[in-house]
């Protein structure tokens, strides 16, 4: 009951890990089926119809449910410690946006067992998308789940944008926070701004498909492509809301590893927020060949490769991080050292897709699949690795083991670019990407065979991760509170894991790498900012949870016309808020004796 009740920002971060690695598993599995079917010519192991399903439902659980959930779980695990803050702003919605993510989730994939999974792809291009080509309910579970995991996102992004600015630590400036923390700012803005373009389209959509409205119907007067630019005005912003967290995470990673201070902390920031405003600005780039003419194209081009020059600064800073560094080569630096030559080869191949005419050869062939995997596996999933193992000390008090750790490295960083390196020749040879199946001869087998085995390795290494984190589970907290010996940041001045509290007094922040510059000053602890005494904190409830579960009831009621059943979700949800709004719950506070037990998650 405790884990449904709780509205601290630790155990919610931990549910968003469990949640987002289920569903992680949940791809990979779909992903490898994908990868069997593929693996010689003519092969019949999955139908046309299901090898379309697979494909829908893989891109969008990995991208929506699976990426965005574990970021989410290292937000919340870690962002109110780096600034020095005993929660987020808003604990009650904290708690709302998981559990809102969770029912989306579970709603989406309940389709297989209705036997009406979506088919149109994970960007649900119309009219595929429409009644006209899928008049199931496999699209509207794709719909709806979508805008009630969506909802949950969002809430994310509003409540670390209001935390961050509100809640750091006295003396913590903008211009010192940490990288991850920067990353994490610039991501909450572009959810902001970005999420409710996708809701309204989706809510345009489900109005087409529910009520036969002509948003997106050509016959009776819409515009097809009208969905793919609200589409893509949020789905280019997407790669980066997933791509520059693991940017603050190799960042850190690399920094603490080398035992120096981040080369061009301030060229970092300021690239960061170049590529978040460029990324918004280059959606039309995956439209190049719906027409949009050579004017558009032209702009949207130049705009795309600029985005590499801020890249590059990054890039760069990391290069000159390590440069001269005492590296320490563990699990956590190893993914973050493999990520940068990983990542850079993606961003090569997306300057190539920027170029209009170059695009032209390269649209819906498997370079673009290997250039979008290059991107988000070898940038996100390297990052999410690397950020896990080097503060699961941090969140569980146990480090997680070294041995499985790199046999999780090498297996899954050879497997990747086994599975998507020779992808990239597979589509210069033309082998067209969402096709179930391909004729002997053309040059294809060889290089699907070996995709494919490198597909299994990954999946090995995600079992070796696995593997560790029981066996880790299985042995006694012993982590420091300074896990590695040179953090540099807040987080690791308090205890492994954190009291409930987090910090039993503010700490005073006097330069950028806080606890660095303590320790260099021969200090064992950090200036405390006020005396101690009694600690505010919210109070658990339930609401959050049984109003996502209304929301969940009313999805259903919606997706099969049953209105009454639509209308009890939205009351229950309806009612939990009327409860929250007119009954004062003021928290409860921690008296400095107790402070003494220092509780844990």
């Amino acid at each position: 009951m405790d884990w449904l009740t709780t509205v601290d920002h630790k155990k919610i971060g931990i549910l968003y890990l469990i949640a987002g690695f289920l569903f992680f598993i949940i791809g990979g599995l779909e992903a490898l089926v994908i990868r069997y079917q593929l693996m010689v010519p003519m092969n019949d192991v999955v139908s046309g119809q299901l090898f379309n399903e697979l494909i829908t439902m893989h891109g969008t659980t990995m991208i929506f449910l699976a990426a965005m959930p574990m970021l989410f779980a290292l937000m919340n695990a870690v962002i109110p410690l780096q600034i020095g803050a005993r929660d987020v702003a808003f604990p009650f919605l904290n708690s709302l946006g998981f559990w809102t993510f969770f029912f989306g989730g579970v709603l989406l994939n309940l389709s297989w067992f209705a036997n009406a999974v979506p088919d149109a792809g994970w960007t649900s291009y119309v009219p595929l998308a429409s009644t006209t080509y899928s008049d199931g309910h496999g699209v509207d579970y794709y719909v709806i789940g979508l805008q009630i995991a969506g909802i949950g996102t969002l809430l994310g992004g509003i409540n670390f944008m209001a935390t961050i600015i509100n809640m750091r630590a006295p003396g913590l400036t903008f211009m010192r926070l940490p990288m991850f923390t920067w990353t994490i700012f610039i991501t909450s803005v572009l959810i902001v701004f970005a999420f409710p373009v996708l809701t309204v389209g989706l809510v345009a959509l489900m109005f087409d498909r529910l009520f036969h409205a002509n948003f997106f119907e050509s016959a009776n007067g819409g515009n097809t492509v009208l969905w793919e630019h609200i589409f893509w005005v949020f789905g280019h912003p997407e790669v980066y809301i997933l791509i520059l967290p693991a940017f603050g995470i190799i960042s850190e990673v690399v920094s603490t590893f080398s035992r120096k201070r981040l080369f061009g902390y301030s060229s970092m920031v300021f690239a960061t927020m170049l590529i978040a405003f460029l990324g918004f600005m280059v959606w039309a780039h995956h439209m190049f060949t719906t027409g949009l003419g050579p004017v558009a194209n032209g702009l949207f081009s130049i705009a795309t490769m600029l985005i590499a020059v801020p890249t590059g600064v990054k890039i760069f800073n990391w290069l000159f991080t390590l440069w001269g560094g005492s590296i320490k080569f563990n699990t956590s630096s190893m993914f973050a050292i493999g990520f940068v030559p990983t990542f850079v080869m993606g961003g090569v191949t997306g300057v190539m897709l920027a170029s209009a005419p170059a695009d032209y050869q390269y649209h819906d062939t498997y370079f673009v699949v290997a250039h979008f995997h290059y991107v988000i596996v070898g940038g996100l999933i390297f990052g999410i690795f690397s950020g896990l193992h080097y503060w699961w000390p941090k969140m569980f008090g146990r480090k997680l083991n070294e041995v499985l750790g790199q046999i999780t490295f090498w297996t899954f960083f050879i497997g990747f670019h086994m599975t998507f390196l020779i992808q990239h020749f597979l589509g210069l040879l033309g082998m067209p990407r969402r096709v179930v199946s391909y004729l002997p001869g053309q040059g294809f087998d060889n290089m699907n065979l070996i995709s494919t085995i490198g597909a299994f390795l990954m999946g090995i290494g995600t079992i070796a991760f696995i593997i560790n984190v029981f066996v880790t589970w299985s042995k006694p907290r012993n982590a420091e509170a300074d896990a590695w010996g040179d953090g540099r940041s807040l987080e690791w001045t308090i205890p492994s894991p954190p009291p409930e509290y987090n910090f039993k007094q503010l700490p005073l922040v006097r330069s950028y790498d806080a606890w660095w510059k303590e320790k260099m000053d021969g200090n064992k602890a950090m200036t405390p900012a006020e005396p101690v005494g009694p600690i505010h904190m919210p109070s658990p409830s339930i609401l959050p949870f049984i109003m996502s579960v209304g929301l969940f009831i009313a999805g259903f009621g919606f997706m099969y016309n049953k209105l009454i059943v639509a209308g009890a979700g939205l009351l229950i949800t309806f009612a939990c808020m009327a409860i929250r709004s007119l009954f004062d719950d003021h928290g409860f506070h921690i008296e400095p004796e107790d402070q003494e037990k220092e509780v844990h998650v």
